[in-house]
């Protein structure tokens, strides 16, 4: 029995050593990483209906970031969009519609996946926002739930995974029980990117909604 029970304490401490570099590997994120660059996959699972098989909804692009505030994706397949964050503006460019809108992002981020990755400053800048804990390996990734504190967004809960400091997925499901997973590769960290990236134009001819 106190084998048993020595056997069970053991478990429970490595558990809590492994979820707790999740937190670890955020702290490192937010603190020594300032820029970086990445292709990504994202698949969009929206709820399940009775009787009707789940239809899933995959795009691929690009992704870079650097703080504070600015980052861009480059949406490529299946349809041309781009969301650009320069600091100020949050833009997002549909393609097939020809159309482009320009929100003030300290107003459009607030308690966002991106105010995650892009926003924050630290730790404790991101608990203002957000309620932090570790959560399971898996995937060979650590990981940190994140839940939104404000109530009245569309955002369940994200959960970051890591390799080591290095950003490798977003799991997001949003308060209609949609879910949308990113997986990133060919991540570049710390990479030196011009002002250029994050300087929107909207495209000749383009419709410009504010909001």
């Amino acid at each position: 029995m106190k084998r048993l029970l020595l056997s069970g304490m053991t478990l429970l401490l490595v558990a809590g050593q492994a979820w707790a570099g999740g937190m670890e590997s955020l702290e490192s994120f937010v603190k020594n990483v300032r820029s970086g660059r990445a292709q990504f996959t994202q698949t969009v699972t929206p709820p399940a209906k009775e009787g009707e098989p789940a239809r899933n909804r995959v795009s691929t692009g690009s992704f870079e970031f650097q703080r504070p505030g600015k980052f861009r994706f480059d949406y490529k397949k299946p349809f041309a969009q781009q969301i650009v964050a320069d600091g100020e503006s949050l833009w997002l460019y549909d393609a097939d519609l020809n159309q482009v809108t320009q929100r003030k992002q300290a107003q459009a981020l607030g308690s966002t996946p991106a105010a995650l990755i892009a926003s924050a400053s630290d730790l404790r800048a991101l608990q203002a926002d957000f309620q932090l804990e570790a959560a399971p390996d898996k995937d060979g990734l650590q990981w940190v739930k994140a839940s939104p504190k404000a109530k009245d967004g569309q955002l369940q809960h994200v959960l970051v995974g890591f390799a080591g400091e290095s950003l490798a997925a977003l799991e997001i499901l949003d308060s209609f029980g949609q879910r949308s997973v990113l997986r990133f590769d060919k991540v570049e960290v710390n990479p030196a990117l011009p002002a250029s990236t994050f300087a929107f134009k909207a495209p000749a001819g383009a419709d410009l909604i504010r909001q």
